[in-house]
């Protein structure tokens, strides 16, 4: 038994033996190749239609902002009803956003108010989808497993983050940028698939008997009541308030700094997904990370420190190398940030304090990517950048040190 053990602990990447989460890993890894070429060709589209970086930044709001609104109600359902069944609700849910791209924009009948629209329709699901999905993942990984699952998530989702824009970037010059949205349609269908074959539903494990906005207000009293959990988390909101919008400006960035077209804007977006594959993989082989606190601060003292290096370099090529830097540290101190909280928060509560570290981090994305838009628009984006990353920094110091 200690022989079959050992063995056991000295697996690399132990949650793919768990066959829930291989099934759940396995089809969220085929859409989300599909999730960000809809992604690109969005920038793309409302760009070639405004030639705006304001309007990229309402772009991003609309994504974001249902976020902020709705995911408190997602955390409640997470801790209330069966996780697997409102997964694949939320999946089927997804096709309708990408079907009504594509048929609008075969028609030409798109204009970027009705992105905004169907946008906005996309953000209100995710925002129901996204608390569940977090909290699901430790149910059908386990507890001593669940930072691997979260790096080999992160893998997933930034792997797809590297060869989705790329391939949209070829697409929309062959075929137009409609098609980028049929195959995300498409890309749903396996992914509905494969959780109808996963065993475990997400039963929660303690029932909730009030009411939803009583279930809210539950979790967000426990939250505060946790000093660290709740600065790491004003962190995070920092980070997507100021630092993550600079995404909102890379269309921006690929046609008037560097003049490389949609091919390039997907080589820079791949960049960054890059970098944050490498942390995924390294994090993920590990298996953990002993100290994860320390781990936090380094990636979170970076990821602004390597924006303000990304608005001094001129040369396309080095620029690439910075924004994979940013991705890098970026997601390695998200991955962590999301596995130290789960394993310090009570099974009952889990759903309602990944639902607020949700409307945190993608919640805050919204003013920040008008914010961005805005910026950019007045003072030029690498002038907006180069701010918003000094703000990062400011904001990661001061609350760092209540991270005791």
């Amino acid at each position: 038994m200690n022989n079959i053990n050992q063995r056991q602990d000295g697996r690399r990447f132990p949650a793919l033996y768990e066959r829930d989460y291989r099934l759940f890993f396995v089809g969220q890894s085929l859409s989300l190749v599909g999730t960000w070429m809809q992604q690109t060709a969005l920038g793309w589209l409302v760009y070639s239609l405004t030639k705006s970086s304001f309007y990229l930044g309402l772009l991003g709001m609309a994504l974001s902002l249902p976020v902020l609104f709705f995911s408190l109600f997602g955390g409640v359902f997470a801790d209330r009803f069966n996780k697997r069944n409102i997964l694949i609700a939320t999946q089927a849910l997804s096709i309708i956003p990408a079907l009504m791209l594509a048929v609008l924009t075969d028609f030409h009948a798109i204009g970027v108010w009705t992105i905004l629209i169907v946008a906005a329709l996309l953000g209100t699901v995710n925002s129901l989808d996204i608390p569940v999905r977090q909290s699901y993942m430790i149910e059908i990984c386990g507890r001593e497993n669940l930072l691997n699952a979260v790096a080999l998530n992160s893998t997933a989702f930034h792997g797809a983050r590297v060869i989705g824009p790329s391939i949209a970037g070829f697409i929309i010059g062959l075929y137009g940028m409609s098609a980028c949205f049929y195959i995300n349609a498409l890309s749903f269908i396996p992914v509905i698939y494969l959780l109808c074959r996963i065993s475990n539903r997400g039963r929660p494990k303690a029932a909730i008997s009030d009411g939803v906005f009583a279930g809210i207000k539950g979790g967000i009293g426990f939250i505060l009541g946790q000093r660290r959990i709740l600065f790491i988390i004003l962190t995070i909101s920092v980070f997507s308030l100021f630092g993550i919008p600079y995404a909102q400006l890379m269309p921006v960035f690929a046609d008037k700094v560097y003049g490389v077209g949609p091919i390039g804007l997907g080589i820079m977006m791949s960049s960054v997904g890059a970098g944050s594959v490498l942390v995924g993989i390294i994090m993920a082989f590990k298996r953990d990370i002993k100290n994860k606190l320390f781990f936090m601060s380094v990636t979170g003292f970076s990821f602004p420190a390597a924006l303000l290096a990304f608005t001094a370099i001129n040369n396309f090529h080095l620029a690439l190398f910075f924004l994979a830097v940013i991705g890098f540290t970026m997601v390695g101190f998200l991955a962590t940030s999301n596995s130290y909280i789960q394993l310090e928060v009570p099974d009952e509560f889990r759903g309602r304090v990944m639902s607020v570290y949700a409307a945190m981090f993608l919640g805050m994305v919204p003013f920040g990517a008008a914010l961005t838009g805005f910026l950019g628009e007045l003072i030029g984006v690498k002038t907006t950048i180069l701010t918003t990353a000094i703000v990062c920094l400011i904001g990661f110091t001061i609350f760092r040190g209540k991270w005791k």
